[in-house]
Protein backbone atom coordinates (compact mmCIF):
# COMPACT_ATOMS: atom_id res chain seq x y z
CA UNK A 1 0.00 0.00 0.00
CA UNK A 2 2.85 2.36 0.95
CA UNK A 3 5.31 1.52 -2.53
CA UNK A 4 1.44 2.19 -4.41
CA UNK A 5 0.88 5.69 -2.47
CA UNK A 6 4.49 6.87 -3.21
CA UNK A 7 4.40 6.31 -6.51
CA UNK A 8 0.82 8.69 -7.10
CA UNK A 9 3.13 11.48 -6.46
CA UNK A 10 5.70 10.38 -8.62
CA UNK A 11 5.63 12.21 -11.66
CA UNK A 12 5.40 15.65 -10.10
CA UNK A 13 8.61 14.36 -8.03
CA UNK A 14 10.33 13.23 -11.12
CA UNK A 15 9.83 16.57 -13.04
CA UNK A 16 10.99 18.87 -10.15
CA UNK A 17 13.17 16.03 -9.80
CA UNK A 18 14.83 16.78 -13.25
CA UNK A 19 14.35 20.44 -13.19
CA UNK A 20 15.81 20.68 -10.01
CA UNK A 21 18.91 19.30 -11.04
CA UNK A 22 19.39 21.70 -14.22
CA UNK A 23 18.47 24.77 -12.06
CA UNK A 24 21.08 23.64 -10.00
CA UNK A 25 23.91 23.50 -12.93
CA UNK A 26 22.61 26.48 -14.03
CA UNK A 27 23.39 28.33 -10.71
CA UNK A 28 26.73 26.77 -10.41
CA UNK A 29 27.60 28.16 -13.70
CA UNK A 30 26.57 31.47 -14.05
CA UNK A 31 26.38 32.60 -10.38
CA UNK A 32 29.06 29.82 -8.47
CA UNK A 33 29.43 29.54 -4.79
CA UNK A 34 28.45 33.13 -3.91
CA UNK A 35 25.27 32.79 -5.85
CA UNK A 36 24.57 29.59 -4.40
CA UNK A 37 24.76 30.84 -0.97
CA UNK A 38 23.20 34.08 -1.51
CA UNK A 39 20.13 32.35 -3.16
CA UNK A 40 19.80 30.02 -0.46
CA UNK A 41 19.50 33.02 2.23
CA UNK A 42 17.08 34.40 0.36
CA UNK A 43 14.57 30.99 -0.10
CA UNK A 44 15.23 30.75 3.30
CA UNK A 45 14.02 34.26 4.24
CA UNK A 46 10.91 34.10 2.06
CA UNK A 47 10.20 30.61 3.80
CA UNK A 48 10.53 32.03 7.06
CA UNK A 49 7.55 34.94 6.11
CA UNK A 50 5.91 32.91 4.09
CA UNK A 51 5.10 30.52 7.07
CA UNK A 52 4.39 34.15 9.19
CA UNK A 53 1.72 35.13 6.20
CA UNK A 54 -0.07 31.51 6.61
CA UNK A 55 0.40 30.78 10.05
CA UNK A 56 0.06 27.28 9.27
CA UNK A 57 -3.40 27.61 8.56
CA UNK A 58 -3.82 25.12 4.92
CA UNK A 59 -4.18 21.33 7.54
CA UNK A 60 -6.99 23.13 9.66
CA UNK A 61 -9.07 24.61 6.59
CA UNK A 62 -8.81 20.94 5.00
CA UNK A 63 -10.41 19.88 8.14
CA UNK A 64 -12.54 22.12 9.00
CA UNK A 65 -13.71 21.99 5.25
CA UNK A 66 -13.55 18.32 4.93
CA UNK A 67 -15.89 17.71 8.28
CA UNK A 68 -18.50 20.65 6.99
CA UNK A 69 -18.44 20.25 3.33
CA UNK A 70 -21.96 18.96 3.24
CA UNK A 71 -23.63 22.03 5.08
CA UNK A 72 -22.73 24.87 2.07
CA UNK A 73 -24.07 27.70 4.99
CA UNK A 74 -21.04 26.29 7.19
CA UNK A 75 -18.54 25.56 4.74
CA UNK A 76 -19.07 29.56 3.51
CA UNK A 77 -17.80 30.79 6.81
CA UNK A 78 -14.93 28.09 7.15
CA UNK A 79 -13.93 29.60 3.92
CA UNK A 80 -15.03 33.26 4.91
CA UNK A 81 -13.01 33.04 8.27
CA UNK A 82 -9.55 31.46 6.33
CA UNK A 83 -9.79 33.94 3.44
CA UNK A 84 -9.74 37.06 5.80
CA UNK A 85 -7.32 35.41 8.15
CA UNK A 86 -4.93 34.82 5.41
CA UNK A 87 -5.36 38.53 3.62
CA UNK A 88 -4.77 40.29 6.89
CA UNK A 89 -1.89 38.21 8.13
CA UNK A 90 -0.17 38.28 4.73
CA UNK A 91 -0.73 42.26 4.19
CA UNK A 92 0.33 42.87 7.55
CA UNK A 93 3.72 41.36 7.11
CA UNK A 94 4.16 42.21 3.37
CA UNK A 95 4.19 46.03 4.86
CA UNK A 96 7.06 44.80 7.77
CA UNK A 97 8.74 43.79 5.13
CA UNK A 98 8.41 46.96 3.22
CA UNK A 99 9.17 49.04 5.84
CA UNK A 100 12.40 47.38 6.51
CA UNK A 101 13.77 45.90 3.77
CA UNK A 102 17.53 47.59 4.55
CA UNK A 103 17.96 45.65 7.40
CA UNK A 104 16.40 42.37 6.48
CA UNK A 105 18.99 42.61 3.25
CA UNK A 106 21.72 43.68 5.49
CA UNK A 107 21.01 40.53 7.84
CA UNK A 108 19.69 38.39 5.37
CA UNK A 109 21.87 38.58 2.56
CA UNK A 110 24.69 40.82 3.94
CA UNK A 111 24.55 44.19 2.06
CA UNK A 112 21.53 46.51 1.41
CA UNK A 113 21.96 46.85 -2.09
CA UNK A 114 19.82 44.10 -2.44
CA UNK A 115 16.41 45.54 -0.07
CA UNK A 116 15.19 45.89 -3.49
CA UNK A 117 14.31 42.73 -4.12
CA UNK A 118 13.76 42.20 -0.32
CA UNK A 119 10.11 45.10 -1.01
CA UNK A 120 9.22 42.98 -3.94
CA UNK A 121 8.51 39.71 -2.05
CA UNK A 122 7.01 41.85 0.42
CA UNK A 123 4.31 43.31 -2.16
CA UNK A 124 4.40 39.69 -3.63
CA UNK A 125 3.26 38.51 0.09
CA UNK A 126 -0.18 38.36 -0.30
CA UNK A 127 -0.51 36.72 -3.49
CA UNK A 128 1.23 33.71 -2.05
CA UNK A 129 -1.46 33.49 0.95
CA UNK A 130 -4.17 33.63 -1.48
CA UNK A 131 -2.66 30.79 -3.81
CA UNK A 132 -1.76 28.82 -0.79
CA UNK A 133 -5.74 29.45 0.67
CA UNK A 134 -7.29 28.58 -2.93
CA UNK A 135 -4.81 25.40 -3.10
CA UNK A 136 -5.96 23.89 0.41
CA UNK A 137 -9.62 24.38 -0.64
CA UNK A 138 -8.71 22.18 -3.57
CA UNK A 139 -7.32 19.66 -1.18
CA UNK A 140 -10.57 19.86 0.72
CA UNK A 141 -12.50 18.80 -2.85
CA UNK A 142 -10.11 16.05 -3.56
CA UNK A 143 -8.77 17.25 -6.53
CA UNK A 144 -5.68 15.20 -5.96
CA UNK A 145 -5.23 15.38 -10.37
CA UNK A 146 -5.99 18.75 -10.57
CA UNK A 147 -3.13 19.28 -7.73
CA UNK A 148 -0.47 17.52 -9.60
CA UNK A 149 -1.07 19.49 -12.77
CA UNK A 150 -0.82 22.52 -10.76
CA UNK A 151 2.79 21.61 -9.57
CA UNK A 152 4.18 20.52 -12.65
CA UNK A 153 2.96 23.45 -15.27
CA UNK A 154 4.32 25.48 -12.34
CA UNK A 155 6.81 24.04 -12.05
CA UNK A 156 8.01 24.40 -15.84
CA UNK A 157 6.74 28.02 -16.03
CA UNK A 158 9.21 28.88 -12.99
CA UNK A 159 12.49 26.53 -14.25
CA UNK A 160 11.96 28.50 -17.68
CA UNK A 161 11.44 31.94 -15.63
CA UNK A 162 14.30 31.28 -13.59
CA UNK A 163 16.84 30.09 -16.17
CA UNK A 164 16.35 33.50 -18.42
CA UNK A 165 16.41 35.57 -15.53
CA UNK A 166 19.72 34.06 -14.37
CA UNK A 167 21.12 34.14 -17.99
CA UNK A 168 20.39 37.63 -18.53
CA UNK A 169 20.41 39.59 -14.87
CA UNK A 170 22.91 36.49 -13.08
CA UNK A 171 22.28 37.13 -9.35
CA UNK A 172 19.33 39.72 -9.36
CA UNK A 173 17.94 37.83 -12.44
CA UNK A 174 17.85 34.12 -9.51
CA UNK A 175 16.60 36.75 -6.45
CA UNK A 176 13.68 38.04 -9.05
CA UNK A 177 12.57 34.33 -10.49
CA UNK A 178 12.52 33.37 -6.25
CA UNK A 179 9.89 35.87 -5.65
CA UNK A 180 7.70 35.70 -9.01
CA UNK A 181 7.92 31.79 -8.71
CA UNK A 182 5.27 32.78 -6.47
CA UNK A 183 3.05 35.34 -8.08
CA UNK A 184 3.26 32.48 -11.38
CA UNK A 185 1.49 30.11 -9.33
CA UNK A 186 -1.06 31.98 -8.05
CA UNK A 187 -2.20 32.93 -11.61
CA UNK A 188 -2.17 29.41 -12.43
CA UNK A 189 -4.25 28.25 -9.31
CA UNK A 190 -6.80 31.30 -9.99
CA UNK A 191 -6.83 30.18 -13.76
CA UNK A 192 -8.31 26.81 -12.39
CA UNK A 193 -10.22 28.02 -9.87
CA UNK A 194 -12.12 29.93 -12.10
CA UNK A 195 -12.65 27.28 -14.20
CA UNK A 196 -14.01 24.80 -12.04
CA UNK A 197 -18.31 25.93 -10.71
CA UNK A 198 -17.47 23.88 -7.42
CA UNK A 199 -14.79 26.38 -6.58
CA UNK A 200 -17.02 29.11 -6.92
CA UNK A 201 -19.92 28.20 -4.91
CA UNK A 202 -18.82 29.34 -1.72
CA UNK A 203 -19.72 33.12 -0.89
CA UNK A 204 -17.11 34.94 1.25
CA UNK A 205 -18.81 36.93 4.12
CA UNK A 206 -16.95 39.62 5.72
CA UNK A 207 -16.75 37.14 9.23
CA UNK A 208 -13.75 35.68 11.25
CA UNK A 209 -15.80 32.51 13.07
CA UNK A 210 -14.56 32.48 16.79
CA UNK A 211 -15.45 28.84 17.18
CA UNK A 212 -13.24 27.79 14.67
CA UNK A 213 -10.18 29.54 16.45
CA UNK A 214 -9.08 26.80 18.77
CA UNK A 215 -9.01 24.27 15.68
CA UNK A 216 -6.82 26.70 13.98
CA UNK A 217 -4.75 27.35 17.16
CA UNK A 218 -3.23 24.00 17.68
CA UNK A 219 -2.31 23.12 14.28
CA UNK A 220 -0.85 26.67 13.64
CA UNK A 221 1.26 26.59 16.88
CA UNK A 222 3.15 23.57 15.71
CA UNK A 223 3.43 24.43 12.15
CA UNK A 224 4.37 28.23 13.05
CA UNK A 225 7.03 27.24 15.03
CA UNK A 226 9.13 24.39 12.48
CA UNK A 227 7.93 27.27 9.78
CA UNK A 228 10.20 30.37 11.97
CA UNK A 229 12.94 28.07 13.67
CA UNK A 230 14.10 25.82 10.29
CA UNK A 231 14.75 28.50 8.19
CA UNK A 232 16.45 31.62 10.71
CA UNK A 233 18.66 28.04 11.59
CA UNK A 234 19.96 27.91 8.40
CA UNK A 235 20.32 31.86 7.78
CA UNK A 236 22.14 32.18 11.19
CA UNK A 237 24.28 29.07 10.36
CA UNK A 238 25.19 30.59 6.87
CA UNK A 239 26.05 33.76 8.09
CA UNK A 240 28.35 32.30 10.59
CA UNK A 241 30.11 30.30 7.64
CA UNK A 242 30.34 33.73 5.80
CA UNK A 243 31.46 35.46 8.69
CA UNK A 244 33.95 33.18 10.17
CA UNK A 245 35.12 31.76 7.09
CA UNK A 246 33.99 32.73 3.37
CA UNK A 247 30.72 33.50 1.23
CA UNK A 248 32.27 30.41 -1.09
CA UNK A 249 31.94 27.94 1.62
CA UNK A 250 28.32 28.71 2.67
CA UNK A 251 27.76 28.33 -0.62
CA UNK A 252 29.34 24.22 -0.99
CA UNK A 253 26.76 24.12 2.19
CA UNK A 254 24.22 25.28 0.30
CA UNK A 255 24.69 23.10 -2.78
CA UNK A 256 25.37 20.07 -0.64
CA UNK A 257 21.74 20.57 1.23
CA UNK A 258 19.89 21.38 -2.36
CA UNK A 259 21.27 17.91 -3.40
CA UNK A 260 20.08 16.56 -0.19
CA UNK A 261 16.57 18.25 -0.89
CA UNK A 262 16.21 16.64 -4.24
CA UNK A 263 16.03 12.90 -3.07
CA UNK A 264 14.42 13.79 0.03
CA UNK A 265 11.87 15.17 -2.16
CA UNK A 266 10.55 11.89 -3.18
CA UNK A 267 9.99 10.18 0.57
CA UNK A 268 8.59 13.26 1.95
CA UNK A 269 5.74 14.26 -0.88
CA UNK A 270 5.12 10.45 -0.71
CA UNK A 271 4.99 9.88 3.46
CA UNK A 272 2.40 13.28 3.74
CA UNK A 273 0.21 11.73 1.14
CA UNK A 274 0.06 8.71 3.15
CA UNK A 275 0.88 8.77 6.82
CA UNK A 276 -1.26 11.74 7.33
CA UNK A 277 -4.48 10.14 6.62
CA UNK A 278 -3.52 6.65 7.71
CA UNK A 279 -1.90 7.94 11.19
CA UNK A 280 -5.50 9.97 11.15
CA UNK A 281 -7.53 6.52 11.43
CA UNK A 282 -4.96 5.26 14.02
CA UNK A 283 -6.27 4.82 17.90
CA UNK A 284 -4.12 2.51 19.72
CA UNK A 285 -0.22 2.08 20.20
CA UNK A 286 -0.86 -1.61 19.02
CA UNK A 287 -1.78 0.03 15.55
CA UNK A 288 0.90 2.15 15.39
CA UNK A 289 3.54 -0.48 16.12
CA UNK A 290 2.05 -2.12 13.37
CA UNK A 291 2.56 0.61 10.93
CA UNK A 292 6.35 1.84 11.86
CA UNK A 293 7.05 -2.25 11.44
CA UNK A 294 5.50 -1.49 7.58
CA UNK A 295 8.00 2.06 7.45
CA UNK A 296 11.04 0.10 8.58
CA UNK A 297 10.81 -3.00 6.35
CA UNK A 298 9.78 -0.90 3.48
CA UNK A 299 10.79 2.36 3.48
CA UNK A 300 14.69 2.25 4.92
CA UNK A 301 15.58 -0.82 2.75
CA UNK A 302 14.97 1.45 -0.28
CA UNK A 303 16.46 4.67 1.50
CA UNK A 304 19.33 3.04 2.75
CA UNK A 305 20.32 1.53 -0.86
CA UNK A 306 19.64 5.04 -2.01
CA UNK A 307 22.29 6.55 0.12
CA UNK A 308 25.11 3.52 -0.72
CA UNK A 309 24.13 4.51 -4.99
CA UNK A 310 24.90 8.46 -4.01
CA UNK A 311 27.85 7.55 -2.17
CA UNK A 312 29.52 5.59 -4.92
CA UNK A 313 28.15 8.10 -7.75
CA UNK A 314 28.97 10.98 -5.78
CA UNK A 315 31.58 12.22 -8.23
CA UNK A 316 29.00 11.82 -11.51
CA UNK A 317 26.32 13.75 -9.58
CA UNK A 318 28.70 16.76 -8.67
CA UNK A 319 29.61 16.80 -12.45
CA UNK A 320 25.93 16.45 -14.06
CA UNK A 321 24.63 19.26 -11.31
CA UNK A 322 27.58 21.40 -10.26
CA UNK A 323 30.80 22.46 -11.94
CA UNK A 324 34.68 22.69 -10.68
CA UNK A 325 34.05 25.21 -8.06
CA UNK A 326 32.02 22.74 -6.09
CA UNK A 327 34.01 19.54 -6.03
CA UNK A 328 34.26 20.28 -2.02
CA UNK A 329 31.04 18.90 -2.23
CA UNK A 330 32.19 15.12 -2.33
CA UNK A 331 33.41 15.55 1.17
CA UNK A 332 30.68 16.76 2.99
CA UNK A 333 27.84 14.77 1.41
CA UNK A 334 28.72 11.31 3.16
CA UNK A 335 28.06 13.19 6.27
CA UNK A 336 24.94 14.39 5.00
CA UNK A 337 23.67 11.63 3.73
CA UNK A 338 24.21 10.29 7.06
CA UNK A 339 22.02 12.50 8.88
CA UNK A 340 19.43 12.30 6.40
CA UNK A 341 19.26 8.39 6.99
CA UNK A 342 19.03 9.39 10.67
CA UNK A 343 16.27 12.13 10.39
CA UNK A 344 14.02 9.54 7.78
CA UNK A 345 14.18 7.24 10.91
CA UNK A 346 12.91 10.50 12.61
CA UNK A 347 10.21 11.09 10.39
CA UNK A 348 8.14 8.08 11.37
CA UNK A 349 7.22 9.22 14.67
CA UNK A 350 7.42 12.79 13.86
CA UNK A 351 4.25 12.13 11.60
CA UNK A 352 2.62 10.92 14.59
CA UNK A 353 3.28 13.81 16.77
CA UNK A 354 2.11 15.71 13.94
CA UNK A 355 -1.06 14.31 13.45
CA UNK A 356 -1.98 13.45 16.78
CA UNK A 357 -1.18 17.21 17.45
CA UNK A 358 1.25 16.00 20.48
CA UNK A 359 1.90 19.69 21.04
CA UNK A 360 4.59 19.44 24.27
CA UNK A 361 6.53 16.78 21.86
CA UNK A 362 6.22 18.85 18.89
CA UNK A 363 7.80 21.26 20.68
CA UNK A 364 10.88 19.90 22.72
CA UNK A 365 11.43 17.66 19.36
CA UNK A 366 11.77 21.11 16.89
CA UNK A 367 13.47 22.96 19.60
CA UNK A 368 15.65 20.03 20.83
CA UNK A 369 16.82 19.42 16.53
CA UNK A 370 17.51 22.50 16.04
CA UNK A 371 19.24 24.22 19.09
CA UNK A 372 21.71 21.28 18.68
CA UNK A 373 22.15 21.48 15.32
CA UNK A 374 23.08 25.53 15.39
CA UNK A 375 25.38 24.84 19.14
CA UNK A 376 27.51 22.17 17.20
CA UNK A 377 27.78 24.14 13.97
CA UNK A 378 29.16 27.22 16.44
CA UNK A 379 31.45 24.25 17.92
CA UNK A 380 32.70 23.00 14.59
CA UNK A 381 32.41 25.41 12.14
CA UNK A 382 35.71 27.61 12.97
CA UNK A 383 38.00 24.58 12.35
CA UNK A 384 35.97 22.39 9.99
CA UNK A 385 34.57 25.22 7.72
CA UNK A 386 31.01 23.85 5.79
CA UNK A 387 32.50 20.28 6.85
CA UNK A 388 31.87 21.29 10.88
CA UNK A 389 27.96 21.85 9.94
CA UNK A 390 27.14 18.59 8.03
CA UNK A 391 28.95 17.24 10.86
CA UNK A 392 27.22 18.69 13.03
CA UNK A 393 23.67 18.10 11.01
CA UNK A 394 24.44 14.17 11.43
CA UNK A 395 25.03 14.57 15.21
CA UNK A 396 21.62 16.08 15.43
CA UNK A 397 19.82 14.43 13.85
CA UNK A 398 21.12 10.84 15.74
CA UNK A 399 20.19 12.89 19.05
CA UNK A 400 16.90 13.64 17.61
CA UNK A 401 16.47 10.16 16.68
CA UNK A 402 17.47 8.87 20.41
CA UNK A 403 15.03 11.44 22.03
CA UNK A 404 12.05 10.49 20.15
CA UNK A 405 13.10 6.61 20.31
CA UNK A 406 12.64 7.48 23.89
CA UNK A 407 10.07 9.17 23.95
CA UNK A 408 7.83 6.78 22.39
CA UNK A 409 9.85 3.54 24.17
CA UNK A 410 6.48 2.00 25.18
CA UNK A 411 5.32 1.49 21.71
CA UNK A 412 7.93 -0.62 21.35
CA UNK A 413 6.57 -2.93 24.33
CA UNK A 414 2.95 -2.56 22.88
CA UNK A 415 1.76 -6.60 21.73
CA UNK A 416 0.68 -5.63 18.39
CA UNK A 417 -2.72 -7.65 18.64
CA UNK A 418 -3.51 -5.85 22.09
Amino acid sequence: MLLKVLSLNSLSVIVNFILGIVSLKVISVYLGTPGMALTGSFRNFTALFKSLSTNGFSQSLIRLFVENKEDKKEVSAVVSTFFWLYILLSVFFGVLIILFSEMLSSFVLRDIQYSFYIKIFGLILPFFALQTFMSSIFNGLLWFKKIVFLQIISAILVFITTVLLIYYQKIEGALIAIVLADFILFLIVLFVAFQNKAFLQFDIQKIISKKYLKVIRNFSLMALLSGIVVPLNFILIRNLIIDTHSIQQAGIWDAVNRISGFYMLFFTTGFSFYYIPKLSSIQTQSEFKVELKNYFKTVIPIFALLVILFFFFKSLIIQIALTQEFQEVKTLLFWQLAGDFFKLLTLAFGYQILVKTMMKKYFIVELFYNITFLFFSFILVKELSSLGVVRAYLIANFLNFILIILMFRKTFFVSEKS
